[in-house]
Formats: C-alpha cells, structure tokens, sequence
C-alpha cells in the first residue's frame, strides 16, 4: 500500500520543490537586482573604466595583473572610481587622502560583502564586528598590546628570527639564491604560536605545521572568492570543490585553536593568576582567559576562538609579508642596507641579540621600514560599509549604505601625495618632511578608530627580524626571478621572493 502512495506523490512533491526553490532564487534575484539599482545610483557621480556586464572588473584585475592594473586606473580617474566585483556588488575605489579622511576618521562597519566571507573562519571576532560589542571587544583586548606586555616578546621574536637565520645559514652552503617567503612564514608562525599560546619551538608539532598550510590556504581560498562573483552565493559556494577545500582548512584552523584553548584551560584550573603572571611573559591566551567586561563576564569559548583566529590572520601573514618585501628593498637598495646595518651594528655593540631599549634607537631602520610599508602595504585593499551619509571634499557624495574600497597601494604610490612615488626615499618619513603631510596619505595600518589594534605588536617584530637578518647577512637582488606582486587579501609574490644571501662574519 505504500509504495503505490509513494509513487503518486514523489512527482508532486519534486514539483512542489522544484517550484520553491525557483520561487526563492526569483526573489533572491529580484532583491539583488534592486541592490545593484541602488548602488548604480550611488555610484553615478563617479565614472570609472568599463566593466563586464557579468563579472564587472573582477576578471580584468584577474588576468591584467591585479595592482598594475589598479594603478592605471587610479591614474585615469582622480581621487576614486566606481569598482564591481561580479554584477552586484558595487564599490567606490578610493585612493586620494581627504576621501580617507571622509571616512576613515569614522567608525563605518567592515563591507559584509567582503567581511562576511571571513565568518566560517574566524568567526565574529574583531575584524569584523560591529557595534556595541566591537566597542567592547576593543576595549577588553586593548590591554593585550601594552608596551608593558610587548617587551618580553622581544625575546620571543629574536628566538625564533635566529632559528631562521640557522636555517639560511645551512642553506647558503649550498645555494646562496633562497626563496624567503616561505621562510619567513614560518617564522612568523613559530613566534604567533610562542606569543599567542606560551609555546616553545620545541613544542611544535605537525598539528601546528598543518595550522599553517591551512591559514595559508585560507588567505588565498578567500581572495579568490572575493574576485569570483559566483561564489558569493553562499549556497553556489559550498557546494563547489573551492568551497569544500575552504571548508575543509577551516576544521583543521579551528580544530587547532579548540585543542590548545582546552588544553590551557585545564592547566588552569586551580592555578591562581598570580602564578601565572610569574611566567617569563604573559601570553595572549592567558590575556584573553582573564578578561572580564563591566559585568564580570568573561569571553565565551566561540569568543575566545575567534579572537584568537582573528590575531592568528591579522597578525601571521601580514608580517610574513611585511618583512619579506623589506629585505627585498634592502637587496634592491644596497646603500640604505647599509646605513641600517651600520646603525645596528653601533646600537647592539657586538651583541647578538635585541634588547627592547635599543628599538627607540633604530631611527634609520624604522624609517626603511615605514618606507618599504609605503611601497609595499601588507593590506593592499580594505573595505566599509557606510552607516551614513558622506560629502567627499571636492562635493560629491555617497549614501548611507554605499561600499567603499580603499586602496592603500595606490593610496601610497599617488602621485599627488608624494613625489616620485616609485622611488625608495627613507628620507620621507623623518620629522621635517612628514611634518606637512596629510594624517591619511600612509594607512600602511588603516586609520582612525578602527584601525590595526596589534600595530605595535607588528613594528616591534619587523624591528627585531630585520635587525638580526642585516647582521648576519648581506642580501641582493636575484635579477633572473623578480618578485611577480599579486593582489590578493596579502600583498604576496606570485613566484616568492627570492635573494641571494652572504653570511657576514
């Protein structure tokens, strides 16, 4: 009796089905369509180059070379231009400094088209909240990045720098040429793993080896998806082999951060807070399993997760990359390499380590680093979505809801901005010639109240890293493989970075 009852209905119910499912992506498709009406409208003041009726300029800034190709525009068209990625997803580009002032010195969420691709991975951690609780997350983790917190730390990245060097050193026995990103990634990852959760390297296992591909193949995963129009559908998405793979990283990152937040908190268990602050530092786990808001509430597990996923991206792969294409600009400028190592060298008097009170005496090496940060932001593109209104200076205006791009790239090599934008010039960032120049011409760490909260956490590793590789080796350019930039969420090289290293005695 069933089956016969069966076989009449499955046809109604495949229709039924098939009919909801059409009448849902008609008006799926119909709100989207309204949207790409409205941001028409609020970008018609802004002409920009032309774009594909299907993919807008995602598959030019693809195939053209991503940054070039931004360049030429942002040549083309004063101060911003409209920018689509796919059909309906419409951005103002930015790249003039008073139109980053405009809105930058705001508070304006993250862009949810772009930001709400990072949920499945970080969760709603810093990077993208909004609100109340960004506000309170803020202020909470604000303490983590004191200067009183930072100066152990010192220690921590001169450690793991010098495993690195030992590395090279071997290397160069039989290859002077080496390809240091890699290097310098996991480098990166041995000092997050120590400052993040009171590892050591010998602690290391493969589970943290597999932490970092899978960050690794996160960053470029989500890039891909940001410039591929058809994955912002999220059912579209996950149900392809790239949102499988996204999918797949994203266990093994979380997997990782649960294992070592379980672990922490039963070594705890008992253990006053004093004992722990006796520890040689207090590390960023310990931090944020001890913070309290107005209410005495502590962070909640989900919260925890993704705080620290959160400081895991922000602050792995962008000083990967920040210290890489600095010594590609030491290579490529051997004078300014020079002055740096001579400075080191007058600072540490024949030590080999770096000491927190010889960071402020670095003045030349800061200077080479706020340049190549100029030359070569970390964060090529950052994105917001406005929660009111604004009036760019020169009249023209964007709605409330209106997203917007900027480009620190072409913010940093505008021509307007500074002169001879192409050249590496230290010299620019030294008291009397910054002094005049607009607050919002460098966003190396964006600006404003939402801008980079580890910055100094940042500036104090490039500090240390650099330091240590200009005493042990000289570096120069390998003319037969230039770097190939590639726009992606990183400021990365296609083919890596690759130099040739001369260890000094």
């Amino acid at each position: 009796m069933l089956l016969p009852w069966l076989s009449s209905w499955l046809p109604r119910l495949w229709l039924w089905s098939t009919a909801l499912v059409l009448t849902l992506g008609l008006l799926q498709l119909t709100r989207m369509l309204a949207r790409r009406q409205k941001l028409l409208r609020a970008l018609d003041s802004f002409p920009g180059p032309p774009s594909h009726w299907l993919f807008g300029h995602a598959k030019e800034i693809q195939e053209g070379g991503g940054l070039d190709k931004m360049m030429l525009w942002a040549n083309t068209y004063p101060s911003a231009h409209s920018l689509w990625f796919g059909r309906f997803v419409g951005f103002l580009n930015i790249y003039d400094p008073d139109y980053a002032k405009a809105v930058y010195s705001r508070g304006d969420p993250k862009a949810w088209d772009v930001y709400g691709f990072f949920i499945p991975w970080i969760g709603n951690g810093l990077l993208v909240q909004d609100g109340p609780k960004w506000f309170q997350h803020r202020k909470l983790l604000t303490p983590a990045f004191h200067s009183e917190v930072l100066k152990p730390y010192v220690s921590l990245f001169a450690e793991s720098t010098h495993a690195m060097l030992d590395k090279w050193k071997e290397k160069v026995r039989v290859n002077k040429n080496v390809e240091i990103f890699n290097d310098v990634g996991f480098m990166a990852l041995d000092t997050l793993m120590k400052c993040l959760f009171g590892k050591t390297s010998k602690d290391q296992t493969q589970s943290d080896t597999d932490y970092y591909l899978a960050v690794a193949d996160l960053t470029l995963l989500m890039q891909e998806r940001i410039f591929t129009f058809q994955y912002h559908n999220d059912f579209l998405y996950w149900i392809t082999a790239h949102g499988r793979n996204f999918l797949r990283a994203c266990k093994v990152a979380h997997n990782h951060t649960d294992k070592v937040i379980r672990e922490r908190k039963a070594a705890l268990k008992g253990e006053k807070l004093e004992k722990t602050q006796k520890k040689r530092h207090l590390d960023f786990l310990d931090i944020l399993l001890g913070v309290k808001d107005e209410s005495k509430t502590k962070l909640s597990d989900m919260d925890l997760r993704a705080e620290v996923d959160t400081f895991m991206f922000e602050g792995h792969d962008t000083t990967t990359s920040s210290i890489s294409w600095f010594l590609y600009c030491m290579a490529l400028y051997p004078e300014h390499q020079t002055l740096c190592r001579k400075e080191i060298q007058e600072i540490l008097q024949g030590r080999d380590t770096v000491q927190w009170e010889d960071l402020a005496k670095m003045t030349y090496l800061t200077l080479c680093i706020k340049e190549s940060l100029r030359l070569y932001p970390a964060v090529p593109q950052v994105y917001r979505q406005l929660s009111k209104p604004v009036t760019f200076p020169d009249g023209r205006s964007l709605p409330k809801g209106g997203l917007i791009s900027l480009h620190i790239y072409a913010l940093h090599r505008n021509h307007t901005v500074w002169m001879d934008p192409e050249v590496f010039d230290p010299l620019r960032f030294t008291p009397e010639n910054s002094s005049g120049r607009h607050p919002f011409a460098f966003m190396p760490f964006s600006a404003g109240p939402r801008n980079c909260i580890g910055q100094q956490f940042a500036m104090t590793e490039m500090k240390v890293v650099a330091a240590l590789c200009l005493l042990h080796f000289e570096f120069s350019p390998d003319l037969t493989q230039p770097p190939i930039k590639q726009l992606q969420l990183i400021l990365r090289s296609k083919n890596g970075i690759h130099l040739n290293l001369k260890k000094l005695t």
